[in-house]
């Protein structure tokens, strides 16, 4: 395009840095950084920043990430969500809250985006009492009825945390469950050695009409193993 004499204009730096996180180009990524400051477009486009955030926060280059979105004129709950679910897709839970905080210090409400990042991000570290404010806040806008993802991200939270009657409660409480909510819950019965659990929460998703995926095959078999489940195991 640009050998045609064209000139880039907001939607393809967009487009291209989306391409450099994608594929961890970030030394095409700062060279169009440099371009995009020198004709001085982040001051009047918030998604353009926005993805910088989100392509440094994809090659992991989450203290860069962090300083572009402290430089933005205008932050957004989506440039916070990019900053967010940068530093907890690095596995950096405890900066991934510092961030939910921020944001929330600025007047911004979470979507649920932010919702499910923060909750992956306690399940990570161990955040039990934060994950369950959070869980009484989704319930209290009601998003647990409107998103299959929010109720799978707060089994898999419950689950890590090895608070299996919890994350078994919620899912029985999901208007729609599918195969990743199962999964979820019989990965955390089989994690924590709970086999028999985990073999009985099989048979629950199969009369649901569910199929099994490679996750949860892969869990159900260890089950079998830990259980002494031989037939079961063969059967599956």
């Amino acid at each position: 395009m640009q050998n045609d004499g064209i000139t880039p204009d907001v939607v393809t730096f967009i487009c291209i840095l989306k391409a450099c996180g994608s594929t961890g180009s970030v030394g095409k990524g700062k060279k169009i950084h440099d371009e995009i400051v020198n004709r001085c477009l982040l001051e009047k486009n918030v998604a353009l920043g926005t993805a910088l955030v989100d392509m440094y926060a994809a090659c992991g280059m989450l203290a860069k990430a962090q300083e572009v979105h402290s430089e933005l004129c205008v932050r957004d709950v989506v440039s916070w969500n990019a900053l967010i679910g940068g530093y907890t897709q690095q596995a950096q839970g405890h900066e991934a809250l510092n961030c939910f905080e921020r944001m929330q210090t600025d007047g911004l409400s979470p979507d649920v985006v932010t919702f499910i990042c923060i909750l992956k991000a306690c399940g990570s570290i161990g955040a039990i009492d934060k994950g369950k404010q959070i869980h009484e806040e989704i319930v209290r806008k009601g998003l647990l009825g409107n998103d299959t993802m929010v109720g799978n991200a707060l089994v898999d939270m419950y689950a890590r945390f090895g608070t299996l009657p919890k994350a078994k409660e919620v899912l029985d409480e999901l208007l729609v469950r599918d195969i990743v909510s199962w999964s979820m819950l019989i990965d955390g019965y089989t994690q924590h050695g709970h086999g028999e659990e985990a073999l009985k929460c099989y048979e629950e998703m199969q009369k649901e009409g569910l199929s099994p995926n490679v996750v949860t095959f892969t869990c159900l078999l260890k089950a079998s193993g830990s259980t002494g489940a031989i037939d079961k195991g063969k059967a599956i």
